[in-house]
């Protein structure tokens, strides 16, 4: 009787492995050159598809386009470059390795796999559905004692639907003979997605800022964007609605201001060389309560991919303000070498 309870036991226990071996590598990726890799594709974002396997402590990171074919019954959430979303399983179409067959709604498509530009396992967790990122950096120079501190951060949220972003970003500067200076930012953003690759956009903007004597600038602003491209190699889009603006300043009077805007805007990223990307982006307000007066926004960052989702980023970031309070600078600029982490 005990070598019976013991041998099912153990037939119970093997059970139990091999089932969880097999959840865990329910996908299945053959590459260009014939090599095969079972695991489980956890996403495909900007061209890059990361796939996590029992046999290997750190996650796959493969070029989409060097995918010969793919199966997987897992739902994910799908991006095709016309801004279509849909939630399906994918696989390679039988005789066929240029295209893929999904499920919209009941029917079946077949499309080509270029066409598919996002990939997101669609899962109840909260976690599994946020990316982010932090990163710091330090630099000093010894002939005038300058010392400067830099965060940089961004969080995301991806829903089937809609999209929820934020970000915040600081900078402090001190060095001998000179008051210390502080730039800090942040922002939160909402976009809901519609057919064609249109969306609407709101956000919140908030600036302050030493050297044009900003206490605070709050922006709150709403639109429609639209993707021009949307591929594997790079986002290209723009956007264009009204903004609400709130100033308050340390000049001597302490000034406060309040317009409306107009904004239009047009974003870059990149990411289709090697372990580099690049986002940029160039923000327009013409007021339309202020006569003449017109304000522009830019950043630009440029990101190197470490292992084990570390990285090196340098960003700049510039203000300017056709209209600036009486002693303040009409333009400000910024940039950044950082040090950073992301998750997911």
């Amino acid at each position: 009787m005990k070598n019976t309870s013991f041998s099912s036991s153990l037939i119970l226990l093997l059970f139990i492995l091999f089932s969880q071996i097999s959840w865990s590598q329910n996908d299945t990726i053959v590459l260009k050159n014939n090599d095969k890799i079972i695991g489980e594709i956890k996403s495909m974002d900007r061209g890059v598809v990361t796939v996590k396997t029992t046999y290997s402590d750190s996650d796959f990171k493969i070029t989409w386009i060097d995918i010969k074919s793919v199966r997987s019954n897992q739902t994910y959430l799908l991006t095709l470059s016309n801004g279509k979303r849909i939630n399906s399983s994918i696989n390679t179409k039988p005789g066929d390795d240029t295209k893929v067959t999904i499920m919209d709604d009941g029917t079946e498509l077949v499309i080509p796999i270029k066409d598919i530009v996002y990939i997101k396992p669609v899962k109840n967790d909260f976690l599994s559905r946020i990316v982010a990122s932090v990163s710091v950096g330090y630099n000093i120079t010894k002939s005038n004692n300058l010392r400067q501190f830099s965060v940089s951060s961004n969080l995301s949220y991806t829903a089937y639907k809609w999209l929820l972003t934020g970000s915040y970003n600081s900078v402090r500067s001190n060095q001998d003979d000179v008051a210390e200076t502080k730039r800090t930012d942040a922002s939160v953003g909402f976009n809901y997605f519609m057919k064609n690759d249109w969306f609407y956009a709101t956000e919140a903007n908030f600036l302050s800022n030493d050297e044009q004597k900003l206490k605070l600038r709050s922006t709150i602003k709403g639109g429609l964007g639209k993707y021009f491209v949307h591929s594997n190699k790079l986002f290209f889009g723009g956007g264009f609605g009204v903004a609400w603006n709130n100033e308050s300043f340390s000049d001597e009077f302490n000034t406060n201001r309040n317009s409306m805007e107009a904004y239009g805007n047009l974003t870059l990223n990149m990411f289709d060389f090697s372990d580099f990307s690049l986002n940029t982006d160039l923000t327009f307000y013409p007021s339309l309560t202020e006569g003449g007066r017109y304000r522009v926004d830019y950043n630009l960052n440029l990101k190197y991919d470490l292992p084990l989702d570390f990285f090196v980023k340098l960003g700049l970031t510039y203000n300017y303000d056709s209209k600036p309070v009486e002693g303040a600078s009409d333009s400000d600029y910024v940039f950044q070498s950082t040090f950073g982490w992301e998750f997911n």
